[in-house]
C-alpha cells in the first residue's frame, strides 16, 4: 500500500492519511517510522493496531453482540483476545463447568496463561461472577438455545475441530455471522460447504489464521516485495516441542486424575503457609485463592456426561481404551476429532508459506504448491494417542519465474518439522533470499539477518520484535522507542476488530 504522490498531508495529519490509505511514505514518513508511530498509538489506546495499521475503520457505530461457542483454551485466548469497542459478548456456551470458569475469572495457571486468558470480568470491568451473569447468558447444555438468542448477531467458534464446520452451518442458517477458529473445517468438503452456505445465507464466514492480522508477518511482506531479501529461493519452518511422555501439552490432567487432586492439595497447603506469614502478600494470596477455585472446577468436570454430547469411547491399541471425557478433553490426539500436528500447528505455518511465495508474484495469484512430500510418526509416545508426534514436510513452490516447460526448475522450496521430544529453535520461519535472510520466530520475534552474518534486531517490549527492514543507527533509534511502546498483537485482536467492522460495513 502506498500513499499516491497527489495526497498531500503535513504533521498529525499523516497518521490520518495513513489510516485510510496506508503508508510505505507519507512526506518523508518511512515505513519504520510510520510502524512506530503506530504502536506508540495502540499503546496509548489499548486498542489493536489494524485501525492505524491496516485502515479499517477506528470503531463500529454499535458493538456487534456476539456469543463465544467454545471457551476452553483458544476461546478464552480470543476472549482475551477481542475489542469491547467492536464486540460485545453477550452470550458463551460449553459443556465443561472449568471452561465456563475460566471464560469469566480468567486462567490462573501460570503468568503466561492469564495474560493470555484474562477473563471477562477483567475485560469489562465486572466485580464478581454475579455481576457478569447480567451481562453474559450462560449455556452448558450445547449451543442451540444460544443460535436461537435474537440477541446474537454473530458467533466466534472454538470447538474441537471436527464440530467447526456442523456449528458453522447451523449458525449461518439461523442468521449468525461466524468467525471460526482454524481449521476452518475438517475436510476440504466440510469446508466447501461452509462457503456456500455462507453465500446462500449472505453471511460473513471468517476463519482464524491470525497472521494474516499480524504487523509483524505483514512487515514482513512488504521487505518480500520490495526486494530486500532478493530472489527468495528457500523457506524453513518447524515447530518443535518438548512434550514428552507424562508431560504432553496435549494430555492434559483429566478430571479424576489423582494428580489434580494432589496439585489442589498442594496449592491449599501453600494458602496456609502464605496465611501464615507475619507479612502476607496479598496479590500472592489473591493469586493462590483463584488457582484454587480453578482447580476445583477442574476437578467437577468429572460429573459431566460427555458420551451425552456425542463423545465416545474407543480401543486404539492392546491395552489402550479412551473414554468419552478424554475424547473430549484431549481431542487434539484423536482421528475422529482431530488433526494431529498439521492441523493444529502446521497449518499457520504453510499458511505463512503460502504469504511469502504469493509475495513475490507480480500476477496477484495466490501462490500454491506444485508438490508435497511428507513422512510422519509416533516415534516416542506410546499408544496412547492416534496422531503423530512427528512430522516432516517438503514442499515446492512456483517461484515468479516458473513455467512447467520453459523454466521447470525455477522453484521455492518449503521445508517444514514439527517435531516433540526437543525444543531446540521454537517456532517460526526462515525466509531465504539471494541477499537476506528474515527470521520470524514465535510470531513475536523478526530478524534480519544479511547473508554476509550481520543482522538488525529491534525489540518491541519485552519479548516483541519489529524487523525494521533498515540498517545502521536509524534501526537502533526506532528500537529504542519501539521498547518503551510495548508489545504488539499477535494479529487475534485485530482479526476480531476486522470482522466485526465488516459486519457493520457489509459493503
Amino acid at each position: 500500500m502506498f500513499i499516491k504522490p497527489e495526497d498531500k498531508a503535513i504533521g498529525k495529519e499523516n497518521f490520518e492519511i495513513a489510516m485510510t490509505l496506508g503508508a510505505d511514505k507519507v512526506r518523508g514518513i518511512t515505513r519504520r517510522e510510520f510502524l512506530a508511530g503506530t504502536i506508540a498509538a495502540g499503546a496509548v489506546s489499548g486498542a489493536g493496531l489494524g485501525a492505524m495499521y491496516f485502515h479499517y475503520g477506528k470503531s463500529v457505530p454499535n458493538p456487534v453482540r456476539v456469543g463465544f461457542i467454545g471457551t476452553g483454551d483458544e476461546g478464552s485466548v480470543l476472549i482475551g483476545a477481542h475489542t469491547p469497542s467492536y464486540l460485545e459478548v453477550k452470550a458463551i456456551a460449553d459443556i465443561r463447568p472449568y471452561n465456563i470458569h475460566r471464560a469469566f475469572h480468567g486462567d490462573w495457571s501460570s503468568p503466561n496463561t492469564i495474560g493470555v486468558r484474562p477473563g471477562l470480568m477483567k475485560k469489562y470491568g465486572w466485580s464478581d461472577e454475579t455481576e457478569a451473569r447480567k451481562h453474559v447468558k450462560v449455556y452448558t447444555d450445547g449451543y442451540d438455545e444460544l443460535l436461537d438468542n435474537p440477541d446474537i448477531e454473530a458467533v466466534v467458534i472454538a470447538l474441537p475441530l471436527h464440530l467447526h464446520a456442523e456449528a458453522a452451518i447451523k449458525a449461518m442458517r439461523k442468521g449468525k455471522h461466524v468467525l471460526t477458529e482454524k481449521l476452518m473445517g475438517q475436510t476440504v468438503g466440510r469446508c466447501k460447504e461452509m462457503g456456500r452456505v455462507s453465500k446462500e445465507q449472505k453471511k460473513l464466514l471468517a476463519t482464524g489464521h491470525q497472521r494474516h492480522y499480524s504487523i509483524l508477518y505483514d512487515n514482513a511482506i512488504h521487505t518480500i516485495k520490495n526486494g530486500l531479501l532478493g530472489d527468495l529461493h528457500h523457506i524453513r519452518a518447524q515447530w518443535h516441542r518438548n512434550n514428552l511422555p507424562g508431560n504432553d501439552s496435549w494430555q492434559p490432567n483429566l478430571p479424576a486424575d489423582p494428580k489434580l487432586a494432589d496439585r489442589l492439595k498442594r496449592t491449599k497447603a501453600k494458602l496456609a503457609e502464605l496465611q501464615k506469614e507475619k507479612k502476607p502478600d496479598a496479590l500472592e494470596i489473591d493469586r493462590t485463592v483463584k488457582l484454587i477455585a480453578q482447580l476445583e472446577m477442574q476437578i467437577a468436570d468429572k460429573a459431566l456426561d460427555a458420551a451425552k454430547h456425542g463423545y465416545i469411547a474407543k480401543q486404539i491399541g492392546p491395552g489402550y481404551e479412551y473414554s468419552p471425557i478424554e475424547e473430549l478433553i484431549r481431542w487434539r490426539l484423536w482421528q475422529r476429532t482431530g488433526g494431529g500436528l498439521m492441523a493444529e500447528l502446521g497449518s499457520h505455518q504453510l499458511d505463512a508459506a503460502g504469504i511469502f511465495c504469493t509475495a513475490v508474484r507480480t500476477d496477484g495469484e495466490k501462490a500454491r504448491p506444485l508438490t508435497v512430500n511428507a513422512v510422519g510418526g509416533r516415534h516416542i509416545f506410546p499408544l496412547d494417542r492416534e496422531c503423530e508426534d512427528h512430522v516432516y514436510c517438503t514442499y515446492e513452490y512456483p517461484a515468479p519465474e516458473y513455467h512447467p516447460q520453459e523454466n521447470p526448475e525455477k522453484k521455492i522450496v518449503v521445508t517444514y518439522s514439527s517435531i516433540n521430544g526437543n525444543g531446540f529453535g521454537d517456532y517460526g520461519e526462515s525466509v531465504m533470499g539471494t541477499k537476506k535472510t528474515l527470521v520470524l520466530l514465535r510470531e513475536q520475534e523478526v530478524t534480519l539477518f544479511e547473508n554476509e552474518g550481520t543482522s538488525t534486531k529491534i525489540k518491541v517490549g519485552k519479548n516483541d520484535t519489529l524487523d525494521t527492514t533498515a540498517s545502521g543507527g536509524g534501526a537502533a533509534a526506532v528500537g529504542k522507542m519501539a521498547m518503551e511502546m510495548g508489545p504488539i498483537s499477535r494479529g487475534y485482536t485485530e482479526e476480531m476488530e476486522h470482522w466485526a467492522w465488516c459486519i457493520r460495513n457489509p459493503d
